[in-house]
């Protein structure tokens, strides 16, 4: 499974930013997809996912009401649109899918809402930098 992210870059404090998460392969309606970030020294860490059936959305505390998953179907992406953007926001930020019969199986398992272990497929990541 080909994923990309795109879309990073350098900003300042307050910015906002779009990050696009496509597949070359198939196509996301069917799939849960996660949005993730990673710093040096930590754990990969979810910043929301999308149950791309229904359409909706779940996003980790610390960036609720900054960040928002949307869908465009017909071009096969998912983005993730970041405003008010922190310092503490920086990272390398992923794009995974899985299946939705899979993903609800693990959540019904007790895997974590936010957990990487949800999803089977990876794209490489694109870095954000907010800094002043």
């Amino acid at each position: 499974v080909q994923l990309q992210a795109s879309g990073g870059g350098l900003v300042q404090p307050g910015d906002s930013l779009t990050l696009r998460c496509v597949s070359s392969e198939f196509t996301l309606d069917g799939y849960a997809i996660g949005w993730f970030r990673q710093v040096p020294g930590k754990e990969r860490e979810g910043v929301g996912c999308l149950d791309n059936h229904d359409g909706s959305t779940s996003y980790r505390d610390s960036v609720k009401g900054r960040f928002i998953i949307s869908r465009e179907n017909a071009k096969n992406t998912v983005d993730l649109q970041m405003s008010s953007l922190k310092p503490e926001d920086t990272g390398v930020y992923y794009c995974a899918v899985v299946s939705l019969s899979t993903f609800r199986s693990r959540l019904r398992d007790g895997t974590a809402l936010f957990d990487a272990r949800l999803y089977d497929y990876w794209g490489q990541g694109t870095l954000v930098t907010v800094s002043s």
